[in-house]
């Protein structure tokens, strides 16, 4: 077996392992550098036109994992995981936040914006010209796919993971701040380490079989 065909079997294998974990082991913390690994994944996340309408806010504070926690309706995992991710996503989006990320594609390709002037009119004449409740939903799909990076990542690192859609995020955005951001909280996932008295890691993982899942044509 060759090396590209081994390194694909177990990072299948990881997913395989994984699961939406329900009770995590409080006591047992990920380290600093596994938590740059697992941000610098979510960093390199592909999204629309690489505008990456988001923000990724770790959540460490107990206090703030406690109110976040009740506004869950509950939920252990966000007060005893390691950590608390939120996939905050732009309420809506600007011609500024435009012109940055144009700026910061000239600076980091040391070209100048003139360069750019035919990516700025396709971006800005598509992005600006929807409507504002059909940019906050364009922006928290692409926020999804950062949180399915994540969710993969951390599984090939053997760190536990629960992508959470069950918390009001009203009041999630109050506690965070975010209002006055123009983010407002698309999903979360606390991650960290499953519990040995969390009976779900032992159930088998059920999918759609293949033939009811693909179609080639």
């Amino acid at each position: 077996m060759n090396l590209e065909v081994k390194t694909q079997n177990t990072y299948n294998e990881n997913l395989n392992w994984r699961y939406a974990t329900k009770k995590f082991d409080a006591q047992k913390k990920i380290s600093q550098e596994d938590l740059n690994n697992l941000l610098e994944s979510i960093q390199l996340t592909a999204s629309s036109y690489g505008l990456q309408p988001y923000e990724v806010i770790v959540v460490t504070n107990p206090e703030i994992r406690e109110q976040l926690k009740a506004a869950a309706w509950n939920q252990s995992q966000v007060a005893e995981a390691s950590h608390l991710i939120v996939f905050a996503s732009l309420k809506s989006v600007s011609e500024d936040y435009l012109d940055s990320y144009l700026n910061n594609i000239a600076e980091t390709r040391n070209v100048s914006r003139e360069d750019l002037k035919g990516m700025e009119d396709m971006i800005k004449n598509t992005t600006l010209q929807l409507p504002a409740d059909i940019q906050q939903n364009w922006a928290a799909k692409q926020a999804y796919i950062a949180l399915g990076n994540l969710l993969s990542a951390a599984a090939n690192m053997k760190i536990d993971t629960c992508p959470m859609e069950g918390f009001d995020a009203k009041k999630f955005d109050e506690i965070l701040g975010l209002e006055e951001r123009n983010l407002t909280t698309a999903v979360i996932a606390p991650i960290g380490y499953r519990s040995e008295e969390d009976p779900y890691q032992h159930l088998a993982k059920v999918r759609k079989a293949k033939k009811d899942l693909i179609e080639i044509i």
